[in-house]
């Protein structure tokens, strides 16, 4: 499990494909100092497994899902990606459950100052079969870092962004039209589940206080 709290920007040193399979190598100078080898690391919100590790890079195997399913898919040598190792379980929670499970991708639109400010307006437009898990000031994983969503108007969504996060993520390298991997609240997700379940059984008892009504 993640947070989003990037603690790093990689870069893509390599990226070797051997049939439908590719192996992902991306340069970093922080993430590897404790890394060992089957450590879980998130790459731009994608939980993956490092396999390789020296001291200025690690690697990672690609399904051919993975690359087609997620802004992999435009990522080439040298492109920035947002590093994340897992949490410790005695460490602090600063942003949001994030598993680096990818729900989908949605479409950068522009990273834009704020006038008179040194904030950010990020803009990115989101699948309409993602967009009924995200609300004004609730969370969402943008390549992997943890944001608030300031406005969503159907599919177009806002978030503020700090300084901070524009300097130590990789958003300021994306471009027009780029795919962004989005990971929206487990929380939401679950409550969708219940509240299914929940009607399901509403319907079913009254189904059977009909039969037993009309003498069945």
């Amino acid at each position: 499990m993640f947070t989003g709290i990037i603690e790093e920007v990689g870069r893509i040193e390599r990226i070797e494909q051997k049939g439908g399979n590719r192996k992902l190598t991306v340069a970093c100078a922080e993430i590897t100092r404790d890394l060992k080898k089957g450590d879980s690391i998130s790459v731009s919100g994608v939980c993956l497994t490092a396999v390789e590790i020296t001291p200025q890079s690690f690697t990672a195997d690609l399904a051919e899902e993975t690359w087609n399913r997620t802004s992999f898919s435009r990522i080439h040598k040298d492109a920035l990606v947002n590093l994340e190792r897992p949490m410790r379980v005695n460490g602090r929670f600063d942003g949001h459950i994030v598993q680096g499970h990818v729900d989908g991708t949605g479409e950068f639109q522009s990273l834009a100052r704020i006038p008179d400010a040194d904030d950010y307006w990020l803009r990115i437009s989101i699948p309409s079969e993602l967009s009924r898990y995200v609300i004004a000031k609730g969370s969402l994983a943008i390549e992997g870092i943890s944001l608030t969503v300031a406005k969503i108007e159907d599919n177009d969504v806002t978030v503020a962004i700090i300084p901070h996060t524009a300097e130590m993520t990789n958003l300021k390298s994306l471009k027009p039209g780029d795919p962004v991997n989005l990971e929206v609240d487990l929380i939401a997700k679950y409550v969708e589940k219940m509240m299914a379940m929940a009607k399901s059984v509403t319907s079913n008892s009254i189904t059977i206080d009909n039969l037993v009504r009309q003498g069945f």
